[in-house]
């Protein structure tokens, strides 16, 4: 689980705050949820998906065979 400190929106984009570290990064407001804004505290959870991985490795595959 990622910490995330909302910082500022600018327009399209909320500048986050990560971890302890406080890295910054520009994320789209419109994948944020809807109650959020400026000086929020956001829990950002990152996962493998493997499963669409492979999918999409596959499919580069096919279109290699065409």
């Amino acid at each position: 689980m990622i910490s995330a400190y909302i910082d500022r929106i600018e327009g399209d984009l909320a500048v986050l705050l990560l971890g302890d570290d406080m890295k910054k990064v520009n994320f789209p407001v419109s994948c944020l949820p809807e109650q959020v804004g400026e000086g929020d505290y956001l829990k950002l959870e990152l996962s493998y998906d493997k499963e669409a991985t492979e999918q999409a490795e596959q499919e580069a595959l096919d279109l290699l065979k065409e």
